[in-house]
């Protein structure tokens, strides 16, 4: 049967058809939405896991113990998980242990534009990368079979255009795998990676990399579409699909599995065609690779940009310096609204960010929602690298200032993030006499991935209850001596408890309590007035509202007067649909104009 699916749906579909009975994950756009769709199947045991090494680590398990495991990420998240996968390499599986690693180029939702092609040549493991959901489901399938055929661990690659483009997919049924359960103790030099095993498993490693190149040479998916000689194109996944759909005439070498390359396809290639272009988003993988088999490419990242993702257009005008013409469209571009980057309307986030900007402090932060605190008007935090980074760069700033970084700095991270990848910091600094207050925003959700549950929500992934962490017994195991909880959507308790704990000469930590996520599904804050609502006779005109930055704030022109006879320019006004009530514009005004509405 046919049905149209999401590439990341699609991904799910193939694990699941493939017999997967484990798959782990840690969410990051754009590979969210497969766990999801797995946890779906009720034949597959699904987890959110804590980081995507964790995740990596419980799919290796099973993948030891005879099943078949998968583990997804976004490309970032291998950073974080490389230091087990590398070593899997060498290790081997039993069942199909298959990684999916989603790339992000244009960085629509990350912090770089890593190009996880590297991982592969790096890891000594095969790389199989698809075009559409078809290929989606259909590579995932075969990666496990590649898996078990050659013991290793199998990276499959997607994109953000591939992982959330909808397209037909042909459903089939689920196959178990063959592998038999157990865990098998004659196997410990096989898997003990101490040096001396290392260094068999190293020529392993080798001879397994040489098989692959022969295999890749048959791969399937591997195809030549010989058509006019004259241009052959070498390109993969949707770098294939943007350079067909521009130049069907051309001749095409189109890569299924990316690692390792087939050499005797490519060199037949290049017999069959006089010139070859290499087409590919990001790095010039394919293209270093070729050149150093000794072939000349004709084009390359000579005229296709080696920055952001590929689109038609972009491979159009840069192989022929053709002008692009926008397709028409009713309204005029500059007519449409635009809609900067913000937090949602009552978000607690933005009530601690405006008193962290009030107390003048240099914010160290970290990823999730909060980060849009960087934004205007709020300005609020200053850097931010990568999970967890926030707590280790304002302990570094402190150990640099000295006394100097006492009531300047602070690190702020949300709930999801700290047990991602911000204990081991806060550790270091409790342990190395650090100065920095670490503020954990707990919005019970993690968040902008699409309010996925963790440790801390109480829930699992199939909405079962849980154990919930208690980050304040947490910490304190950390070592933590000054741990105070506030409620960010009271600003004078929250000015006096950040400004008191920042200008401590020891760690503290500040754990922002009833701010659940304005999106959650399970739980909302319930505020004590539906929505608030501006007098006009009152209202100035100083814009003091404004710097909140709430989407249901906006400024009204036109002059007037107020109620004590002073001259205005303009208002502000509250849209009712948009405000829920949190009432943090009511404590920031000094003339008492923003007043609860009446329901």
């Amino acid at each position: 049967m046919k049905k149209v699916l999401q590439g990341n749906e699609a991904i799910a579909r193939g694990a699941w058809e493939a017999g997967v009975t484990v798959a782990a994950a840690y969410p990051g756009t754009p590979s969210s939405e497969i766990l999801a769709e797995i946890a779906k199947y009720p034949e597959i045991d699904a987890e959110w896991s804590p980081n995507e090494k964790v995740a990596v680590e419980v799919a290796a398990g099973a993948a030891f113990a005879g099943t078949r495991a998968m583990a997804c990420m976004k490309h970032v998240g291998m950073n974080v998980a490389s230091d087990a996968f590398m070593t899997l390499s060498y290790a081997g599986v039993k069942g199909g242990l298959v990684v999916v690693v989603a790339d992000d180029p244009f960085a629509h939702s990350s912090q770089n534009e890593q190009d996880s092609r590297n991982w592969a040549r790096f890891a000594k493991v095969p790389m199989l990368e698809p075009g559409d959901a078809q290929e989606c489901k259909d590579f995932t399938k075969v990666a496990f079979d590649i898996s078990e055929q050659f013991d290793t661990p199998v990276l499959v690659k997607g994109t953000t255009r591939i992982s959330h483009a909808d397209s037909l997919v042909e459903e089939g049924e689920r196959k178990a795998s063959s592998m038999p359960l157990g865990l098998d103790r004659s196997e410990i030099p096989k898997h003990v990676m101490v040096p001396v095993n290392v260094r068999v498993a190293r020529r392993v490693v080798e001879k397994r990399m040489r098989d692959l190149e022969a295999y890749a040479d048959t791969f399937p998916a591997n195809r030549m579409e010989i058509n006019d000689p004259a241009v052959g194109v070498i390109a993969a996944g949707a770098a294939y699909m943007y350079a067909k759909e521009v130049f069907p005439q051309y001749s095409y070498l189109k890569l299924g599995m990316v690692w390792p390359l087939p050499k005797k396809l490519i060199a037949d290639f290049f017999k069959k065609v006089k010139k070859v272009i290499v087409v590919e988003e990001l790095d010039p993988f394919f293209e270093t690779e070729i050149k150093a088999l000794g072939y000349k490419i004709f084009h390359g990242k000579d005229l296709i940009p080696n920055i952001y993702e590929l689109s038609p257009e972009i491979v159009e005008r840069s192989l022929l310096g053709a002008k692009y013409k926008a397709p028409k469209i009713r309204a005029d571009v500059d007519d449409i609204p635009k809609r900067p980057a913000n937090m949602c309307p009552g978000c607690s986030h933005r009530a601690l960010f405006y008193t962290l900007k009030k107390l003048g402090l240099y914010v160290f932060g970290d990823i999730g929602c909060y980060s849009l605190a960087a934004a205007p008007p709020l300005q609020a935090m200053h850097m931010n690298l990568c999970m967890g980074a926030g707590i280790g760069l304002a302990y570094g700033a402190g150990k640099a200032l000295g006394a100097e970084a006492v009531g300047k700095v602070c690190a702020v991270i949300g709930d999801s993030t700290f047990l991602h990848a911000g204990i081991p910091p806060l550790m270091d600094t409790v342990y190395n006499k650090g100065y920095a207050t670490t503020i954990i925003l707990d919005n019970r959700i993690t968040g902008m991935t699409g309010l996925q549950e963790h440790p801390g929500t109480g829930f699992t992934i199939k909405g079962e209850p849980a154990n919930m962490i208690d980050y304040g017994q947490l910490v304190k195991a950390l070592g933590v001596k000054h741990v105070s909880t506030v409620d960010p959507y009271n600003l004078k308790e929250t000015f006096e408890t950040v400004k008191t704990e920042t200008e401590r000469d020891e760690a503290s930590v500040i754990i922002t309590e009833n701010g659940p996520c304005m999106l959650h599904r399970r739980e909302k804050r319930r505020f004590p007035h539906p929505y608030y609502s501006i007098e006009v006779e009152k209202c100035t005109g100083c814009k003091t509202c404004l710097q909140l930055g709430c989407p249901a704030i906006s400024w009204v022109g036109g002059e007037g007067v107020t109620k004590k006879g002073k001259k205005r320019k303009g208002i502000v006004s509250i849209n009712r649909l948009q405000c829920p009530g949190c009432g943090v514009c009511a404590q920031v005004c000094k003339f008492e104009s923003i007043v609860p509405g009446k329901a």
